[in-house]
């Protein structure tokens, strides 16, 4: 059973789900909206709110590459890089949002897209690694990453089952600190795209690695089925404003939905309790008593008579002989007076 601790907080089975709060680049370049985020985030209960760190020229080979998503229903084109490069926070900013987070008492973690990122996450002490999904495949800088002993957090999105072997079988020699996320990589994923069974498979496949669900679907509706799957860990992008400029606003959770979304994973966990199948505690049983049935004379019995279906039935409540001894007391008889209304007894039947 895999679990390992980031910060405080402990990732696995037999604890609660680590709710890490994605503001990604929703913070539009803004060290104030950033704040916010972290402010958000922090009242909303999420255990850790996650960043994106990198250099626009170190993501995208060139100026020419173009992204399209919608804001506000209309389709928007722009330089990938020129995008990039909006939202780019720098070293002091980062070193700023982490003390700013840490005074916050929520943990602070980003996603770097290279070692040199990391190293700087590093030096302003960032708890964990969170691999994107579009560095699943980079075996080499996984490595790297491990090596480092830091818990490793890793998205699994556009992946065949072959390269997450190979992921995990990159990072576990180095480090057994290591969660991977279920993930569809759509923006948004729509619910017949999510196929949240691959948390079952992943949990079937890697039996010491921790398992959960980084996602990109509007409202809460799957990451409370992934909790019920038995998902550890669960990412979800929220934005201050769904009306803000940026591809990742439209299909991401605002403050009053972050919250809801911690309160009802919170729900949904005490809800799933135990495998047990019994009375749950004395408030249970105290209404098994009142609502359960008893073996009761439904008319004067006298000594000597048979007992049949029609002198006795099952009754409110159940503190008295079970309704399954009925087939064993037809035929029988009565050996003394039985008043109607009185429970019935086996000592009194023969």
């Amino acid at each position: 059973m895999a679990t390992f601790k980031i910060g405080k907080r402990t990732l696995g089975e037999g604890h609660p789900c680590f709710i890490i709060a994605e503001a990604g680049i929703n913070h539009n370049g803004d060290l104030k909206i950033a704040k916010k985020m972290v402010d958000v985030a922090a009242k909303a209960g999420a255990d850790a709110i996650k960043f994106q760190t990198f250099k626009a020229e170190e993501v995208v080979n060139t100026q020419e590459e173009m992204i399209a998503y919608r804001h506000q229903g209309k389709l928007v084109k722009e330089s990938f890089m020129g995008l990039l490069r909006s939202v780019e926070l720098a070293y002091k900013e980062w070193r700023e949002l982490a003390a700013y987070a840490k005074a916050k008492d929520i943990l602070f973690f980003s996603t770097p897209q290279n070692m040199p990122d990391l190293r700087m996450l590093m030096k302003i002490g960032v708890p964990a690694i969170k691999v994107g999904s579009d560095d699943l495949t980079c075996l080499p800088q996984l490595a790297e990453y491990a090596k480092t002993r830091l818990p490793m957090i890793v998205s699994t999105g556009m992946a065949y089952l072959s390269e997450v072997d190979e992921a995990v079988r990159t990072i576990l020699p180095h480090n057994p600190k290591l969660a991977v996320l279920h993930c569809v990589s759509l923006y948004p994923a729509e619910f017949e795209e999510l196929n949240l069974r691959r948390i079952e498979t992943l949990k079937s496949a890697y039996p010491n690695v921790v398992v959960g669900f980084s996602d990109h679907s509007r409202g809460i509706t799957a990451p409370l089925v992934a909790v019920a799957l038995g998902a550890k860990v669960l990412e979800k992008h929220f934005t201050l404003d769904r009306g803000m400029k940026g591809p990742d606003h439209g299909f991401a959770l605002e403050s009053d939905e972050l919250r809801q979304l911690v309160r009802e994973v919170r729900n949904a966990e005490a809800s799933l309790g135990s495998s047990v199948v019994e009375p749950v505690g004395e408030r249970e049983l105290k209404e098994r008593k009142e609502s359960q049935r008893s073996l009761v004379a439904v008319k004067d019995i006298t000594k000597g008579e048979k007992i049949t279906k029609e002198n006795v039935a099952p009754r409110r409540p159940g503190t008295g002989l079970p309704p399954k001894f009925l087939l064993y007391l037809l035929g029988k008889k009565a050996t003394r007076d039985i008043k109607a209304h009185e429970f019935i007894r086996l000592e009194s039947i023969q």
